[in-house]
């Protein structure tokens, strides 16, 4: 249901609605290896990254299984900087979104490359699984710090872009290959 997915992105989640389209023919059955697509499709923004969601007119698919894992091979998300998890996650709340995560987690310092970020996973309102990161001084790309100092003015934002998606492998060398 994009009409819903829409709402959830652009208003829970401050993205940017920049198109929504209507796409079918040839090319998207050709694309999917489906017959008689229909889609619609629309193009968001948050920070300098892009979103598509995209929604089958015809057809719909499966549900995503109730027992589903982060390790099952299907399994896959984006993270969504911000510049202040308390006030993230505060807003999160305020929108009752589903908890993947039992709260936001502070990695280990043992873990030299990882140790400060926080991360907080939930859920959006068709199951799909995203990430809130935050990054101390010195962690993730430097664009965050940068942005993340912006946080100190009034007014600034919490929810600053896309770090990066994830998807889960079944064995990581035959995916390195293939990538």
């Amino acid at each position: 249901d994009l009409g819903r997915e829409l709402n959830f992105y652009t208003n829970t989640l401050p993205f940017e609605l920049v198109s929504v389209s209507e796409a079918s023919g040839k090319e998207q059955d050709a694309l999917l290896g489906l017959k008689n697509v229909k889609l619609r499709i629309a193009t968001l923004k948050l920070g300098d990254e892009r979103i598509t969601l995209t929604e089958h007119l015809g057809r719909k698919g499966r549900a995503i299984p109730q027992d589903s894992r982060s390790y099952d091979r299907w399994f896959q998300h984006i993270a969504i900087v911000v510049s202040d998890m308390d006030k993230a996650y505060a807003r999160l709340l305020e929108h009752k979104v589903t908890h993947v995560s039992t709260a936001p987690q502070t990695l280990p310092e043992w873990n030299k490359d990882a140790g400060g970020i926080k991360a907080f996973y939930f859920r959006d309102p068709e199951d799909h699984v995203l990430e809130i990161i935050w990054f101390p001084v010195g962690k993730g790309d430097p664009k965050w710090q940068q942005a993340g100092r912006a946080d100190q003015e009034i007014g600034a934002p919490i929810f600053l872009g896309i770090d990066h998606t994830a998807i889960v492998v079944s064995d990581t060398d035959k995916s390195l290959a293939f990538y």
